[in-house]
């Protein structure tokens, strides 16, 4: 079953905010867990775009993180984690060394500088830590998905990417939930002459827009072929040139080295969502929370039920910011929609 909202918000004490810049093209997601949680990432992208993940490791001294930044922009974005940082010290959150609070936030890119927008606001002033600090001001517990946030800018192989996010309850009674900006050198469709989804197995209560889309062919024996790769990527990859940025959260109770095994299980989802992934060209980040409210598992077992639960709904986060993306296909004028290719307006 999905959480009542079916967003990673159903996991209690997280908060999602969200701005972005039409003009620019881009914009910032951030996940703000109340009063700070157990956090872990797993990094497995050729070419990742990231800051203050040295702090998740388990051999670090930070028992707490206080926020997780997603954003567009390559290395411009991560100015709004910096942002997203002062406005929380400001409300005294932060890991405490004698009276300073610091708060920790890593952070993530993805590159969009590519897809049109007016992107001469970049170096113009910290226009990311404005997105930072609007996104922080907009946290809550509802989550638009598609073009919007970190996913504004986003593209697939075949069309424009976006924002999603899911969740599930799981067997031992704890939640689980995801958010990801989906920007992958790869594709969610098997083709690209059909609507097909490689997570269509995985659907939930029509989640992905019941457009009467089903499996109507068997998957094929490799990815289909990814035309223009080497004049979209110029003369090498970027740091986050194509990237899926995820978070996975849970109430469950996890230390650090069961967050990380979580993050680990989690990126599953990327590979039950999109073909090809974990690339050379991508920077596919996956970041785990746990907030810590309901026990903690009682077994390996049990922490092996969260994890392979967090990749399923990691997979139908993914698959919802496409599917979601650019709903009438004048957001992006750059990329197709396919929510406007297979799911027309009726009438």
């Amino acid at each position: 079953m999905t959480g009542a909202r079916n967003l990673i918000t159903d996991v209690p004490g997280i908060l999602v905010g969200q701005a972005d810049n039409p003009q620019l093209r881009s914009g910032v997601t951030v996940v703000l867990p109340e009063g700070g949680s157990v956090g872990a990432v797993d990094v497995r992208g050729g070419g990742p775009g990231t800051r203050e993940t040295d702090a998740l490791g388990l051999d670090g001294t930070v028992d707490a993180i206080h926020g997780v930044v997603l954003s567009g922009g390559s290395a411009f974005g991560l100015a709004a984690a910096s942002a997203v940082q002062r406005w929380l010290a400001a409300r005294g959150d932060g890991f405490a060394v004698g009276d300073a609070r610091v708060p920790i936030v890593p952070a993530a890119v993805l590159f969009d500088l590519l897809n049109g927008g007016e992107k001469s606001a970049v170096t113009d002033g910290d226009v990311y830590g404005a997105l930072g600090v609007a996104a922080c001001e907009a946290a809550s517990r509802d989550v638009t998905l598609g073009t919007v946030g970190a996913g504004y800018g986003a593209t697939t192989a075949r069309f424009a990417g976006g924002l999603g996010s899911a969740s599930a309850q799981v067997e031992t009674g704890a939640t689980v939930g995801a958010i990801a900006a989906v920007n992958p050198v790869g594709c969610v469709t098997l083709a690209d002459d059909a609507p097909d989804l490689w997570a269509q197995a995985l659907e939930q209560d029509g989640e992905f827009l019941s457009c009467d889309v089903t499996l109507t062919r068997p998957a094929p024996a490799s990815p289909p072929a990814l035309k223009g790769i080497a004049s979209r990527f110029g003369d090498g990859p970027k740091p986050g040139a194509n990237t899926t940025l995820a978070v996975v959260a849970t109430d469950a109770m996890l230390d650090t080295r069961q967050c990380r095994r979580l993050a680990i299980m989690a990126q599953a989802g990327l590979a039950r969502a999109i073909a090809p992934v974990h690339t050379p060209l991508d920077g596919d980040v996956v970041f785990a929370l746990s907030t810590g409210q309901t026990p903690a598992p009682r077994s390996p077992a049990e922490l092996a039920l969260l994890g392979a639960q967090a990749a399923n709904v990691l997979a139908r986060a993914i698959t919802r910011g496409v599917c979601h993306g650019d709903p009438d296909g004048t957001l992006r004028p750059d990329a197709r929609s396919w929510r406007q290719t297979w799911c027309p307006p009726v009438g």
